[in-house]
């Protein structure tokens, strides 16, 4: 199955995005608005899943994580489009960061 991408370009700077990075890489920087489910964690909670107007980006650190998990999520019926690049992507274009505390940065 083909994974539909976005670059980061493409998502506003708001964007609502679902990222599947482990609680650590979360709590050191990640988009502002995103909404954190941990890759293993996605099955289980489906139901927290964000509204959004088209296919629901999904985002990890570079792409391959985010990148199961939307197939996962296309397979299953929910509209999913994988960010290339990840949050390193994110970081890199200048888009904002935020962090639980300190200055953001992506691990």
């Amino acid at each position: 199955m083909e994974i539909a991408e976005i670059t980061v370009s493409e998502l506003p700077d708001d964007a609502v995005v679902l990222d599947v990075r482990e609680p650590a890489e979360w709590a050191a920087g990640h988009v502002p608005g995103a909404v954190h489910i941990p890759l293993g964690e996605v099955v289980g909670r489906l139901s927290e899943l964000p509204e959004t107007d088209g296919p629901l980006p999904v985002i990890c650190r570079s792409g391959a994580r985010s990148e199961r998990v939307a197939a996962y999520l296309l397979a299953n019926g929910v509209d999913a489009v994988n960010v290339a690049g990840g949050t390193l992507a994110w970081a890199q274009a200048g888009k904002p960061l935020v962090a639980d505390s300190g200055d953001p940065y992506v691990i």
